[in-house]
């Protein structure tokens, strides 16, 4: 009789996915509650499942999800894992106000092309649509809309976390069957991933990240943000709408050279708090920026494919991505230092969190 030893050995690679300092603490008290609830009673089945048996799938994927729950730490957490639940926190707020912005933006035009602001001109057909065509009708566009809207404010507000990611999850399934009904491709000559990209990197990856918001973690700081959602249209969605308006449009940059610049200027814009030794703990809006920067340029890199037959545009975009990569490299050394320093880990608990 191998004594357990494999079924123990296959439950500790399990918890590899947990990090140390939690491991140290709860290893052995977690492989004991495992291998007591696969026992059965019977000594001849209990061998068997001792020697062959796995760790069930539903075990495996709860720990896995305490995993991400850990590494994402609230404010109990060692600085390492507080750090980079804060970034990731506050790049889905960021991602999130994005969204927001074109969700008013959507709104505003439509109401403009109703004629609701009596002493605008009337707008060009171009922008008079509002919504996309395809197999939705306009009030399903709408909605998506005031989803994110409402998203962004209840995440805001620090309250209503898992009403934001249901209300975010329900307002990326039209984008979704937009994608796969075909009407993205149709609108490109020739293979294209920037639509895929958009919807995965700027749709699907903010509500998965939504997880990282919980009761244990620092509320945001609701007035900056919704501030920053008013700043951010009048200052991006306003001007770019004008310039189209205009006549302008080879002016305005497609939505992942636009993401580019807005991430470039925000990681230039922090630069001197990085740099300046006085500034308390500025690390984790460096953590922040990063992975912003990150995302927007891996949407640039795909978004390329949209523009194979145009030697113009991909100069173009090459040369956001070089914009892109100069301003993030200024403040990755201090992303680095948000995580050099820790403290003590929690001081363990009765029981442990499954």
């Amino acid at each position: 009789m191998s004594n357990g030893l494999d079924l123990e050995q296959r439950y500790r690679r399990v918890l590899r996915l947990l990090p140390g300092y939690y491991r140290r603490a709860w290893e052995q008290d977690m492989v004991a509650a495992f291998l007591e609830g696969s026992l059965t009673g019977d000594p001849d089945e209990d061998e068997w499942v001792l020697e062959f048996s796995k760790p069930p799938w539903r075990e495996v994927a709860s720990v896995a999800g305490l995993a991400v729950r850990l590494y994402l730490g609230g404010s109990a957490a060692p600085r390492r894992y507080f750090a980079w639940g804060q970034a990731v926190r506050r790049a889905v707020l960021a991602l999130t106000m994005l969204q927001a912005v074109r969700g008013l933006e959507v709104l505003l035009l439509t109401a403009w092309s109703r004629r609701l602001f009596s002493w605008l001109p009337v707008p060009p057909v171009r922008l008079a649509a509002g919504t996309p065509a395809g197999i939705f009708p306009p009030a399903v566009w709408w909605l998506v809309a005031y989803a994110w809207i409402v998203s962004f404010v209840a995440l805001a507000f620090g309250r209503y976390y898992r009403t934001a990611q249901v209300i975010a999850a329900l307002a990326i399934v039209p984008d979704l069957v937009w994608l796969l009904q075909g009407d993205f491709t149709r609108a490109f000559r020739g293979p294209s991933l920037g639509p895929w990209a958009f919807w995965v990197l700027l749709n699907l990856a903010p509500v998965l990240a939504m997880t990282a918001f919980r009761r244990d973690t620092p509320p945001a700081a609701r007035w900056p943000w919704l501030l920053a959602l008013a700043a951010a249209y009048l200052l991006v969605a306003v001007p770019l709408t004008a310039l189209q308006t205009t006549g302008h449009s080879a002016w305005v940059p497609d939505t992942a050279g636009l993401y580019c610049v807005l991430a470039a200027l925000a990681c230039l814009a922090h630069v001197p708090r990085a740099w300046s030794r006085q500034a308390a703990g500025p690390g984790v809006w460096s953590l922040t920026l990063t992975l912003l920067a990150a995302e927007a340029g891996a949407y640039r890199v795909l978004s390329l494919t949209d523009y194979l037959h145009d030697p113009h545009q991909v100069q173009v975009s090459l040369a956001e991505l070089l914009i892109l990569v100069l301003a993030v490299t200024l403040v990755v050394p201090d992303a680095i230092r948000a995580q050099a320093a820790t403290h003590a880990p929690p001081r363990p608990h009765a029981g442990y969190p499954r």
